[in-house]
């Protein structure tokens, strides 16, 4: 059980980090690989601002989505202003972002030892809450503090999901959307598509920092090479989504993505348990996104064949 709300837990908080790749990925169809270096530097600039400065984790959580946003910022001016290509951009902001990170943290690990954060303040609520440690969960002895941060995170994605949700709706967000789809047309009816890939950029890798900086307060350090592959990962829920949900609607489609964030961390959980070397794991990943990727295709061509062969 503890193992299952781990996973459920770490499926959630990563599932803004896909929210963060569906917005570049499915709106302006780039495959922002920025991703794996602004994720590090939310949880850089949070941990930073947590150990060296005693900052509240509320104030320091929201320092490292706004780090997220600035990467953003960067990569889409890269794209608008310098029109350098979208991939390419992308990896020269991560590249750059390596030794940013470096500079920021001042070293490659930095452990919360003795830290106030997120996750102290949920072993705290948690033990008022569940009077204990310990709670009974259907015949299961679970942590007190697992639990209220399960809960504590899944309120939090709820929330930041509604905001999303409501945002996509509005004149700006539509247009965003309209952006990425058909540029010519906002063109001509006078809207700066620049900006909005721009502002896109920024919103996604923001909420990609924000998961960083939750990360790295659930698990108690932050580490330099934690980004790495993790463009992956959001691509991987995103597939994994849609094809669960079908995503006809952008409300359908952010539900998709976070309940495939929970589901593919399951299935790596499972594959742990099964005893998977850790080392395998990014090989793994890999398989994963591949398999997401064909298996809608080949269920459609499967499909008109069987229509065809009834015909």
């Amino acid at each position: 059980m503890t193992l299952l709300i781990g996973a459920l837990t770490l499926g959630i908080i990563l599932s803004l980090l896909a929210l963060g790749v569906y917005i570049s990925y499915r709106i302006f169809d780039i495959p922002d690989i920025t991703v794996d270096g602004s994720l590090t530097f939310g949880a850089a600039v949070a941990s930073v601002l947590l150990v060296k400065h005693g900052v509240n984790p509320l104030l320091a959580t929201t320092a490292g989505f706004l780090a997220g946003a600035l990467a953003g910022t960067v990569s889409g001016i890269l794209q608008t202003r310098f029109h350098i290509n979208s991939l390419l951009s992308g990896i020269l902001v991560m590249t750059a972002l390596y030794s940013v990170n470096l500079h920021v943290m001042g070293r490659s690990n930095i452990p919360f030892l003795g830290a106030a954060t997120l996750s102290t303040y949920c072993e705290q609520l948690g033990a008022y809450i569940f009077s204990g440690s310990e709670t009974n969960l259907w015949g299961w002895t679970v942590s007190s503090a697992d639990l209220t941060m399960l809960l504590f995170m899944f309120a939090l994605v709820s929330f930041i999901a509604l905001l999303l949700w409501i945002f996509l709706r509005t004149d700006i967000g539509t247009a965003m959307r309209a952006s990425g789809d058909n540029p010519q047309m906002v063109k001509a009816l006078g809207g700066n598509v620049e900006n909005y890939r721009i502002f896109g950029l920024a919103v996604s890798n923001g909420l990609v920092g924000l998961a960083g900086a939750l990360w790295a307060q659930y698990q108690n350090f932050a580490d330099v090479q934690m980004g790495i592959g993790m463009v992956v990962w959001g691509l991987a829920s995103v597939i994994i989504g849609e094809a669960l949900t079908g995503a006809t609607g952008v409300g359908i489609a952010i539900i998709g993505t976070i309940i495939g964030s929970i589901l593919f961390r399951q299935l790596v959980a499972i594959a742990l348990s099964f005893g998977l070397n850790p080392n395998d794991l990014k090989l793994i990943t890999a398989v994963f996104v591949f398999a997401a990727l064909i298996l809608p295709n080949m269920m459609s061509k499967l499909s008109v064949r069987k229509f065809q062969g009834d015909a």
